[in-house]
């Protein structure tokens, strides 16, 4: 038997593979041994349908003119051992994977994470929706999986990494949907998400690794410029390796490094508001008559201003909805999720201008300053509540509050107050956001409907810092591994998970020499 890669098309109403397989190396249906998608994706123009790419098994490869096909070599971790047991804090992607792979090595992690297990922290986020009131240290930022784990799963990357296929068969070994290893924008959904971070942590736990929730970080212990332990609420734990997987929004532990001399320095990042439209015209955009036949549709836009920044879509939801993502007291935060469906009436994105350190300060703690300034204006224009300052595009476009809504409607769970997001908003980023969506709506006719909606404000897409690191991944401080997406290294679940398996490889190595 002999296998190759071929590349061949998919009607939306989808098709026998083997029989598409056949006519693409021009064979027989009964010499087709096996079928493998290894990519799928969806062409929108003229005719929407699928591309796929298929490893294709053939009984007799005789006279069949194609590629040979070959799966890349498996990512296998050596068995190591050490004196001292390394501590990992944060339980996001970037933590789950080097914890992950830290147990597999024989290393037995003790994992350190502020918020609560994934299933605590589910009750923990529908209070604060419902209630107003917050759990600072346990919320949509915080807790078991991360703030991804309510941000729709979205493992889709812009990065090349031998190692997006282990993180993807990881995922799937672990409850994630089987699309996720071969989709060109593949998703786990929001309500699938919780069962697969379970997953990974009963497996690091079966290894020998401790997971301890509800347990900050409240004190790094320091002696000649090297790792000595950590303090918990519970008391210290010694440790010589102290791995930082600790996300975008612990402002907290970025003070305490400033303390403790780590060096850090003030980074690019974004801010902006969630912008929705109905799904269904998201949808017929992007596939015409073929809409209903396919899966709800993504976008992704960027313009660069002339002179200016750029001002560029995110964290694109399809059929999803926007939440409530605060995790300190007097700060609206918004971010978006969906459900693996994908079936809500609304689609979403973070409408985002890139700024950089000349907007806010060069400073390493200015832009957590920048953000917190934002975030509480928005506390108080939503009235105190929790509530978020939401604006129709055409009011916006034309500088005046909104007072009604029309055929959008807001999906923000905690509430909005409709009036102007400038209310909240630095001038150069409304002014931004101005010039560059009569451009984008140019390209995607939605984004050209009045009714469209601004809920504000989105001010943690990515770290505004970066956490100093050299090439064996320490930092400053020996024994101090700054990792993912709040070291500044990573923007999204795939990239983290993967800094977070980069810096485990650096403990294993460093064991094993």
């Amino acid at each position: 038997m002999q296998t190759f890669s071929v590349s061949c098309t998919m009607p939306p109403t989808g098709g026998n593979l083997e029989k598409i397989a056949a006519a693409a190396l021009s064979t027989a249906a009964d010499n087709i041994a096996a079928v493998k998608i290894l990519r799928r994706s969806i062409d929108a123009r003229r005719s929407p349908h699928y591309v796929l790419r298929l490893a294709v098994t053939v009984k007799n490869g005789k006279g069949i003119k194609g590629e040979p096909y070959a799966p890349a070599p498996a990512f296998t971790v050596p068995k190591v051992s050490s004196p001292t047991r390394p501590v990992v804090v944060g339980l996001g992607p970037c933590g789950l994977f080097c914890a992950l792979i830290l147990a597999r090595a024989g290393l037995r992690p003790i994992i350190l994470e502020r918020g609560e297990c994934i299933e605590d922290r589910q009750k923990s986020v529908e209070t604060f929706i419902k209630t107003g009131i917050l759990n600072t240290d346990s919320n949509v930022q915080f807790g078991e999986g991360g703030a991804g784990a309510f941000s729709d799963g979205k493992i889709g990357t812009g990065i090349k990494n031998p190692l997006l296929g282990f993180v993807k068969e990881t995922f799937v070994q672990h409850g994630a949907p089987p699309e996720i290893a071969y989709d060109a924008h593949p998703h786990i959904g929001s309500d699938r998400l919780p069962d697969v971070v379970r997953g990974i942590r009963e497996e690091i736990i079966a290894l020998g690794g401790e997971v301890h929730f509800s347990s900050p970080m409240t004190d790094i212990f320091i002696k000649n410029g090297r790792i000595l332990g950590v303090e918990t609420p519970a008391g210290t734990i010694e440790t010589d390796t102290l791995l930082l997987c600790i996300g975008h929004s612990a402002r907290d532990t970025f003070s305490l490094l400033r303390e403790k001399g780590a060096r850090m320095v003030a980074k690019p990042f974004s801010v902006g508001a969630r912008i929705e439209h109905k799904r269904t015209d998201v949808d017929r955009t992007m596939y015409g008559d073929a809409a209903p036949l396919l899966p709800a549709a993504e976008y992704k836009l960027v313009h660069h201003l002339e002179g200016g920044p750029s001002v560029y879509t995110f964290c694109m939801c399809p059929g999803g909805y926007v939440i409530p993502a605060a995790s300190e007291e007097g700060g609206v935060v918004t971010n978006g999720y969906s459900l693996h469906a994908r079936d809500g009436e609304n689609s979403n994105a973070a409408l985002l201008v890139g700024i950089t350190p000349e907007f806010f300060g060069t400073d390493a703690l200015d832009g957590v300053k920048f953000q917190r300034q934002i975030e509480e204006a928005a506390f108080r224009a939503g009235g105190g509540t929790y509530k978020a300052p939401c604006q129709r595009v055409e009011d916006f476009l034309s500088n005046r509050p909104t007072t009604a809504f029309g055929s959008v409607r807001p999906t923000y769970e905690r509430g909005v107050i409709p009036g102007n997001i400038g209310d909240c908003l630095p001038d150069f980023i409304t002014d931004a956001m101005r010039r560059a969506l009569p451009v984008l709506a140019g390209r995607f006719a939605p984004f050209g409907m009045g009714d469209g909606l601004l809920t504000a404000p989105e001010t943690r897409s990515s770290s505004p810092l970066r956490i100093l690191r050299d090439e064996d991944g320490q930092s400053n401080i020996l024994g101090l591994y700054p990792a993912g997406e709040g070291a500044g290294y990573a923007g999204g679940i795939m990239s983290a998970a993967i800094d977070g398996i980069a810096a485990a490889m650096h403990i294993i190595l460093k064991a094993k020499a």
